[in-house]
């Protein structure tokens, strides 16, 4: 999502590396010794923060303290709406992109980074920011209209762990993750026993995989419960840049944000409608 983020207000302008790949899983990620090369000579590095990056914030933080312009890209989120769970030990979900409305406090982060780095550009980076902020409210409003396909009573999201938390807040779900916020924690045999008994009490249509998350659990609690997969969603990290999808005449690029929330929702919706 970051690296996506900083693209599309760079552009052609900036010189960009992202650290981890689509696919990769940030709570589990450690850095390689390429990544801490690319780090070190880096002029700007943008990140996530809210302990995201739980492998490699340490290496962060110590680069900051040398003097690198650092930037954890949800500094400028209000705190009144990030949530915190309460089996997260106090800590904010740090998965915020997945309200738009949210997720667009980031740009301002990385306008600021860029600007900083280089001044003569400030106007253009200021431009590009604007248009993303634009873009980013209109994909809030697609979803909107989309999910409200979906019947109130049927909008329940069970996924193999707590992403979906903030986008259950912005389109009105019960989001339900057999594992917790972190996938550093394996989802034990009590917890697929209690999830085939919360699908079965509430009638829930359809539940979901994760791309950066093994399937096995998952699957397991589909055949035990009786309840279909509706397919594969993107948490924790985007799809392949270039790779495009299209459903109900709607073309979108899959490593792109836009995309990303596209997919999830036609998904979703197709699913539990």
């Amino acid at each position: 999502m970051i690296t996506d983020l900083v693209q599309d207000i760079g552009g052609d302008k900036i010189h960009l590396t992202g650290m981890m790949n689509p696919g990769v899983d940030p709570h589990l990620y450690k850095a390689k010794p390429s990544d801490i090369h690319n780090l070190q000579r880096a002029q700007v590095i943008f990140y996530n923060g809210l302990f995201l990056e739980g492998k490699i914030g340490d290496v962060l933080e110590k680069l900051e303290g040398k003097g690198k312009a650092v930037y954890a890209v949800t500094a400028t989120m209000p705190q009144a709406r990030l949530l915190e769970p309460p089996e997260f030990a106090g800590n904010y979900d740090p998965h915020v992109w997945f309200d738009p409305t949210l997720w667009e406090y980031a740009i301002g982060v990385v306008v600021d980074g860029l600007s900083q780095a280089d001044p003569s550009l400030a106007k253009k980076f200021a431009r590009e920011g604007a248009r993303v902020q634009k873009n980013y409210r209109a994909i809030h409003a697609w979803a909107i209209e989309a999910v409200s396909q979906i019947p109130p009573s049927a909008r329940i999201l069970v996924t193999s762990h707590d992403a979906f938390n903030y986008f259950g807040l912005a389109y009105g779900f019960q989001v339900v993750g057999v594992q917790g916020i972190s996938t550093a924690t394996e989802a034990g045999l009590a917890d697929m026993v209690k999830m085939v008994d919360f699908i079965e009490e509430k009638g829930v249509r359809a539940i979901f995989v994760e791309s950066t998350v093994a399937p096995a659990a998952i699957e397991s609690i589909s055949r035990d419960a009786g309840v279909k997969i509706g397919g594969e969603l993107y948490s924790d990290a985007m799809g392949i840049p270039g790779t495009t999808e299209t459903r109900h005449g709607d073309t979108y690029d899959l490593g792109t944000y836009e995309g990303m929330i596209k997919h999830n929702v036609y998904r979703i919706v197709d699913a539990l409608k």
